[in-house]
């Protein structure tokens, strides 16, 4: 079976990307959460994997580390799933984007920390965090634009919504308002099964980590 280790889910935004896509394939696996900021957190991810970060994904003998790696090799492993989009225009736009968030928006990152449970609006968030803000909001304003059918960002929810669903959750947290078409696609991330099961998951986690809580 298939084994997915992450961190958790209120504050670990990778693993939310990979976890979502094997949430995705409907195949069966088991979880395994790491708390995060804990003495034996390093040593018990190394012991799964020798970069030592999470997610990780275990296939039998198999170990996939990195959420963009984990999303190619179950797209791969399970096509039927149609986590890209069938057409190679399309899957190359997909990949684009997918990409860009795995490399970028390291203000936005940076300033506002993935926190669930936290509800903290800012009200003037400083210029190079507005300036990752302008390009998201461009960036999906651009493939919403370009969408044939469905409420997602290529149709049917995938790797691509995936891979932004926590900035979904950032903006919800720290009270970035989304107008247009985004604002539309974003409420229907965060009503998406697979999304709704991760939030609730971490709702329900009693560990917190003072220093993304503000305590």
């Amino acid at each position: 079976m298939l084994e997915i280790v992450i961190g958790d889910k209120n504050y670990s935004s990778w693993s939310m990307r990979g976890w979502l896509a094997l949430e995705l394939t409907g195949a069966p696996y088991q979880e395994t959460l790491v708390p995060l900021d804990q003495p034996d957190t390093a040593e018990r991810i190394r012991s799964v994997s020798a970069a030592g970060r999470v997610p990780v994904l275990r296939d039998g003998e198999l170990v996939v580390w990195d959420s963009l790696a984990i999303c190619e090799y179950l797209a791969e492993r399970f096509p039927a799933a149609g986590l890209w989009p069938a057409d190679p225009a399309r899957r190359a736009v997909a990949r684009s984007a997918s990409a860009e968030m795995h490399s970028g928006f390291q203000a936005l990152r940076s300033s506002m920390p993935m926190n669930l449970r936290l509800h903290r609006p800012i009200a003037s968030p400083a210029p190079e965090v507005q300036a990752d803000l302008t390009r998201l909001r461009a960036l999906w304003r651009g493939l919403l634009a370009a969408r044939r059918d469905g409420e997602f960002l290529f149709g049917r929810f995938g790797i691509a919504d995936a891979m932004f669903a926590p900035v979904v959750g950032r903006c919800r947290t720290y009270g970035v308002a989304l107008d247009g078409p985004e604002a539309a696609w974003a409420e229907a991330v965060w009503r998406h099964p697979a999304v709704a099961r991760w939030v609730q998951g971490a709702r329900a986690e009693a560990h917190g980590i003072p220093k993304y809580d503000g305590v």
